[in-house]
């Protein structure tokens, strides 16, 4: 089994490297590669992709709008922005407009495709400085925060903690299923687009997460 990829990014020279990367590992295959985002997302339509990985500032239509169209489309694909920029700010307008990862570029080649592995698998990943991405992130006011459940609290403990759903499925002693439905219910509570945001929601909301076996 291998798990399909797709790659947007406006730069030839990255993008080609970041393909070979791709190709040259057993467990991936690339599906295609887009060098904007208009032609990325008619090839996600078209090669339905487990992951796509996506470049934040691109020309013409940009890797956030990209990102929103993405996930309209409903595909079961998992985005990962891989991008040069370590802002704070960028990063919390990737987790807003739905991003499932966020990598820098100054990523080690070998470290790549075991990243782009993890996400797929629902393991958190995330690269730059988080103290100034918590601080991109605005609080809502105490009063606005929702009401969890003690499991959906506990899963968003674990998965801020960078677990995957078998991972969170074997700590709570419930199903990989069952994870994702309390997934996308704390997800819709929250008002949240993607397991990446909700995780630095929940840095931000220490008090809302259940503690372990609570």
């Amino acid at each position: 089994m291998s798990w399909r990829v797709l790659v947007i990014d406006d730069h030839p020279l990255f993008r080609k490297g970041v393909a070979r990367l791709i190709e040259e590992d057993a467990e991936l295959e690339l599906v295609g590669e887009a060098g904007d985002g208009a032609s990325g997302i008619e090839l996600a339509r078209s090669t339905d992709p487990d992951i796509i990985l996506v470049d934040l500032h691109m020309k013409a239509m940009d890797g956030l709008e990209t990102l929103r169209r993405l996930k309209a489309l409903g595909l079961r694909a998992r985005c990962v922005v891989l991008t040069a920029s370590d802002s704070g700010q960028d990063m919390a307008a990737a987790m807003r407009s739905g991003a499932d990862g966020y990598l820098l570029k100054e990523l080690e080649p070998e470290d790549l495709c075991p990243r782009i592995k993890q996400a797929y698998r629902g393991t958190l990943v995330i690269e730059g400085h988080t103290p100034a991405l918590l601080q991109a992130l605005a609080a809502p006011p105490a009063a606005e925060r929702p009401e969890l459940t003690l499991r959906e609290a506990q899963t968003l403990r674990l998965l801020s903690q960078g677990l995957s759903n078998k991972e969170i499925g074997r700590e709570l002693g419930i199903s990989d299923e069952t994870v994702k439905v309390h997934i996308k219910k704390l997800l819709r509570k929250l008002n949240l687009r993607s397991r990446l945001e909700a995780a630095m929601w929940a840095l931000q909301h220490p008090d809302t997460l259940a503690a372990p076996g609570g």
